[in-house]
């Protein structure tokens, strides 16, 4: 494993009802298989080693011993494999039966955790059987002269000696059907890992809400969880099980068997349990809850060690930095999907309707202000790009909002030695299918006489030719806005901001920015669903425009066109904004080191040929020289409302010295680029 990289999995194996021999065999058989995947951790039904629907058997002597005879053998029989396995059998203790989860690693059983909530409603009648795990309990149970003092209760911690982000913990089914389940406990005394056996059977919408339970449980105590469901060889008498087995991280599916498929199939995944680490750094109530229910780990729960084997090497523990190769697990070993694009949803529907509340959100943001400020006229530099395009379609649904005429809205188009004829039409005609007011200045003579003015050789294509021509553009727009009481709409995004693509006090400045909180490869699509919704509701000539500006490469126009077309396209200085955006993603959100992006990054892009680790590692290096070095930008940026959940307002979600060192992070890329 690398990176905080864990492998996990869940099954659910064939099942003869009450045959612990066969149910012993079939267990082993799958712990066998997930250490061929090096799954280090694999989670059972529960009771999966006598089987759920044993009914009153359960109270059979010859039931209770075979199954703990069978825990023996399986512990014994996959000594040589490097998977802590988590299955269920019912336990005998003072005089009463409990419904347990069993761990076993390398020939020993680990622990026993009873089941804390029995059900006893509906179509369950546990509580016929077993009783509920009361209170903490702790103490060592025996079970036979090899495992004579063996942890039983429910506050046990398995943890990896070597890897301190593991640590798992156990629940049972209806455990997590109740308001305050284990888990919660558990995970406020450090378990980053949740393995529930469970035998949920199936009824008309039940998958969907176990679904959400799951999700919503690995949210709320920011964890891994892995739900392991009872297969279809369970009893059919009064029930059916369809081995719904899930992998949640923080909220996150990330994989998921399908109901009534073939239960023997190991489910598995890799996670990434860094992520676990920094989002409850990150989340400062997390820590709080712990202190409010006054969680000590130290004293309240039992910690089991164990260290995790290299499965080729069992000599050596794994562990979560890279070999002294660099290339141990390869991009290409990851098992599971990285996004390459974090602030899309790859879900057509979905990303449709993140769409609309992302539009949504930006109106009234801006509604907001100018309702606030009893502003009736907004105005926008508008030049036929992507970014001021969606500024005036937001701008558009901000005036409707109010009940404000749109000849408020005015674009102002400002063209200069960039400026192509296509990019020109599109602005025009775009202000114009908007019902917006259009109204040309052309900046090359006000231009030219700042640059006589300045001593600045118009031949001389250097930053100060580019940033003329920005910051005039500004000031025409300011003096606007003064002149019809209107304000500046900013139209620069997220992914401009984090790389400083932008002229400070030119574009850099506006008096509310609608898409700062924006990355660029959402803003393609945003402006697509403004596309789709004016072809569907009949405005075919809007939807033509913005179907063009879709097909415009990305410019600021600031240097002279090539035989009239764009001869500065943004992508060839800066790099690829979809690349920009997964670092910025990684970066910022989850505060990965540019070693684990790099690796995130190969992995989300392996089956794109323009990005070989090279070019991933150029224009990583890139991003970090910029985002450090570009700081003071955003130091002084304008209002504007937070939308997704990364932002770089120095007012909230960032706050970074304009004069910070970036040498930790590029010198670890350079021990990339020596390894490559």
């Amino acid at each position: 494993m690398m990176y905080g990289i864990f492998r996990v999995g869940c099954v659910s194996p064939a099942l003869a009802i009450a045959d612990c021999d066969y149910n012993a065999g079939q267990i082993v058989s799958a712990i066998n298989e997930a250490d061929k995947k090096d799954v280090k951790l694999l989670v059972f039904p529960e009771l999966c080693i006598t089987g759920y629907t044993c009914q009153d058997l359960f109270l059979q002597d010859k039931l209770l011993d075979s199954s703990l005879e069978a825990l023996v053998k399986i512990a014994k029989e996959t000594e040589g494999t490097s998977v802590l396995a988590a299955v269920g059998l019912p336990f005998r203790l003072n005089n009463a039966l409990f419904n347990c989860a069993a761990f076993i690693y390398r020939g020993k059983i680990l622990a026993l955790v009873p089941k804390t909530f029995i059900p006893n409603y509906s179509e369950f009648y546990e509580r016929r059987w077993f009783s509920p795990a009361q209170g903490k309990i702790q103490q060592p149970v025996y079970i036979n002269e090899e495992f004579s003092e063996v942890p039983f209760g429910t506050d046990i911690l398995i943890e990896d000696k070597n890897n301190p982000q593991i640590k798992i913990a156990a629940e049972i089914c209806e455990d997590l059907w109740v308001p305050l389940s284990p888990s919660t406990l558990h995970a406020l005394n450090n378990a980053t890992v949740i393995a529930n056996l469970s035998a949920s059977n199936e009824v008309i919408g039940k998958a969907e809400y176990r679904r959400t339970l799951v999700k919503a449980q690995s949210a709320k105590t920011i964890t891994a969880y892995l739900y392991a469901d009872a297969g279809r060889d369970e009893s059919t008498t009064d029930m059916v099980f369809g081995g719904h087995n899930i992998i949640a991280l923080n909220g996150s599916i990330k994989a998921e068997s399908k109901l009534f498929s073939d239960c023997s199939k190991i489910l598995c995944c890799d996670l990434d349990m860094e992520l676990i680490q920094n989002e409850r750094l990150r989340t400062t109530t997390y820590a709080a809850s712990s202190a409010k229910i006054g969680a000590d780990p130290s004293s309240d729960y039992h910690s089991v060690f164990i260290e995790f084997k290299d499965r080729q090497n069992p000599q050596a523990s794994i562990g979560f930095s890279a070999g002294s190769d660099g290339k141990k697990n390869d991009a290409s070993d990851f098992l599971g999907f990285i996004d390459p694009h974090p602030f899309v949803p790859s879900d057509k529907e979905k990303r449709s309707e993140r769409c609309r509340e992302v539009i949504e959100l930006q109106a009234e943001g801006l509604a907001k202000r100018l309702r606030h400020i009893r502003a009736k006229n907004a105005v926008i530099g508008l030049s036929g790009g992507l970014d001021s395009t969606l500024a005036l379609l937001v701008t558009c649904r901000a005036f409707d909002k109010c009940s404000l005429d749109r000849s408020g809205i005015w674009c102002i188009t400002m063209p200069c030695f960039g400026t192509t004829g296509r990019t020109y039409g599109n602005a025009c005609s775009l202000a114009q299918k908007t019902q917006a007011t259009l109204k040309e200045v052309d900046i090359k003579k006000a231009v030219l006489q700042h640059f006589e003015d300045i001593g600045q050789d118009e031949n001389l294509h250097d930053v100060t030719y580019e940033n003329c021509q920005a910051r005039e553009r500004t000031q025409i727009l300011m003096d606007i806005a003064n002149k019809t009481g209107g304000i500046v709409i900013g139209t620069g995004d997220l992914s401009e901001l984090a790389l400083g693509w932008c002229t400070y006090n030119g574009d850099h400045m506006s008096m509310y920015g609608v898409n700062a909180s924006i990355p660029k490869t959402l803003v393609r699509y945003l402006v697509d669903y403004f596309a789709d919704e004016a072809e569907q509701s009949g405005n075919s000539e809007l939807c033509k425009v913005l179907k063009d500006i879709l097909d415009t490469p990305v410019s600021p126009e600031l240097l002279p066109p090539e035989k009239g077309t764009i001869s500065q396209k943004t992508e060839e200085l800066v790099g690829p904004y979809e690349l920009h955006d997964f670092f910025l993603y990684y970066m910022l959100r989850r505060a990965y080191s540019p070693k684990k992006i790099f690796f995130l990054a190969k992995v989300a892009f392996k089956d794109r040929s323009e990005y070989p680790a090279e070019t991933i590692l150029k224009w990583l290096k890139s991003f970090y020289k910029r985002f450090f070095g570009q700081q003071f930008k955003r130091s002084c940026m304008p209002d504007g409302a937070k939308v997704g959940t990364v932002s770089l307002s120095p007012r909230g979600d960032w706050r970074m010295p304009s004069d910070s060192s970036a040498n930790l992070w590029l010198k670890e890329i350079e021990e990339l680029e020596r390894s490559l």
